[in-house]
């Protein structure tokens, strides 16, 4: 059970850190070229449609994977593993308290500020930044979380 849940662990990071890293790279860069409008509007349905099921199994498997893979005992895990496991979920964690305290009150400002009709140069100039800044170290953590992960999996944590 304990490799299952490993192994899970790895494939929920991994697409996560899948995702964030095209964020970064790809999606991010794309919108900075866009107007303000195009950018806000742009960014309002992306914050719409992201948070999906298939996209909520993959952010919260990549905690609750870990998480349950160090509470199901094992023979043979190694204390190398053990501890790659929980460090992955700690980065894990830390990318989730980013992303729940730092990118989402600015997705959710970013929604609000739709139907005040604030005028499109403000709100992406109080967003992207800030919201950029936090998802970049977002996207180290996840992608630490999946390294570490995938360290514990050849291990046999």
């Amino acid at each position: 059970m304990a490799a299952l849940l490993i192994a899970l662990s790895v494939v929920c990071t991994g697409l996560y850190a899948g995702f964030m890293l095209i964020f970064q790279t790809g999606v991010m860069p794309a919108l900075a070229r866009l107007s303000d409008e195009e950018f806000v509007r742009a960014m309002r349905r992306i914050n719409e449609y992201v948070p999906r099921p298939v996209f909520l199994l993959v952010f919260l498997g990549a905690v609750a994977f870990p998480a349950a893979a160090l509470a199901v005992p094992v023979d043979g895990r190694t204390g190398a593993g053990t501890w790659l496991v929980v460090a992955g979920l700690v980065a894990a964690v830390a990318n989730h308290l980013v992303t729940v305290a730092g990118n989402v009150p600015l997705n959710t400002a970013l929604a609000a500020s739709e139907p005040a009709g604030e005028p499109a140069g403000a709100v992406r100039a109080a967003f992207e930044r800030r919201w950029n800044g936090f998802h970049r170290i977002r996207t180290l953590l996840v992608l630490a979380a999946f390294g570490l992960l995938t360290a514990a999996a050849v291990l046999g944590g």
